[in-house]
């Protein structure tokens, strides 16, 4: 295959918009993210990140514009798409008085996965996000961190070709993440990955899509980002670091 194909595209917007009344919260975006690609969406708060992956991820629908996940349309498709996307909110819920285990068993049942397939599914991400020491601790009594490979191994279970993540280290200490940077480099799945934070791009991600309200500003490598003295019109870089 080579480098123009694309088959190997598994996320794709194409004039995507969402509007509010007057108030537009995605303006015409457009982009793709190649099969295994690890791509940082990146903005300051209210850019229109969350919101994009909304509607990439059909819990939205576009006001204009169309996304595409694995190749299909999201709208038409959103019960197939679901099946294809592991979608990792901010502050995604959890059940506190669960344990990990117990988290896992209930959703890998809610899914339909079967009983052999669900042991070994668990088994898997249960390795993938270091939860060995705190499979059988109430959720609710986790530390941030940990709480945060939960929600990791819960949308995991499905195996999903595409994960989308929306701040996964908001929050965080320093330890912890590195820790979640950590298993998301180690997870070797195509993934779009929102921050506000600039200095953790180079960390994760292989390329990064940089919008500012709603709009796209730049596409390109982290290193590229930092040579682009442009940016400065549209967007303040120490600002994203200090945050």
């Amino acid at each position: 295959m080579t480098n123009d194909s694309t088959d190997d595209i598994m996320i794709e917007a194409h004039g995507l918009t969402k509007e509010y009344g007057r108030f537009v919260a995605v303006d015409d975006l457009t982009f793709s993210i190649r099969k295994g690609e690890v791509v940082a969406f990146l903005g300051p708060n209210g850019a229109g990140k969350s919101t994009t992956m909304k509607m990439l991820t059909g819990f939205l629908a576009p006001s204009k514009g169309s996304a595409k996940v694995c190749g299909m349309e999201v709208a038409g498709n959103r019960d197939i798409v679901a099946n294809r996307i592991g979608y990792l909110p901010e502050n995604g819920p959890l059940y506190e008085e669960m344990t990990p285990l117990g988290l896992l068993h209930f959703f890998g049942d809610a899914r339909g996965i079967d009983s052999s397939t669900k042991r070994s599914r668990i088994e898997q991400v249960v390795g993938q996000c270091a939860l060995e020491t705190v499979l059988n601790k109430p959720i609710g009594k986790l530390s941030r961190g940990f709480r945060q490979r939960v929600g990791m191994a819960n949308v995991l279970l499905h195996e999903p070709d595409v994960l989308i993540m929306d701040e996964p280290t908001a929050g965080l200490d320093p330890n912890q993440v590195l820790e979640v940077r950590k298993t998301i480099k180690g997870l070797g799945k195509t993934i779009l990955l929102s921050t506000h934070i600039l200095q953790e791009i180079p960390e994760v991600a292989d390329r990064i899509i940089l919008i500012n309200h709603g709009r796209l500003i730049f596409e390109g490598t982290p290193e590229a980002l930092l040579e682009e003295e442009s940016l400065d019109i549209w967007f303040n870089k120490q600002t994203m670091e200090s945050v």
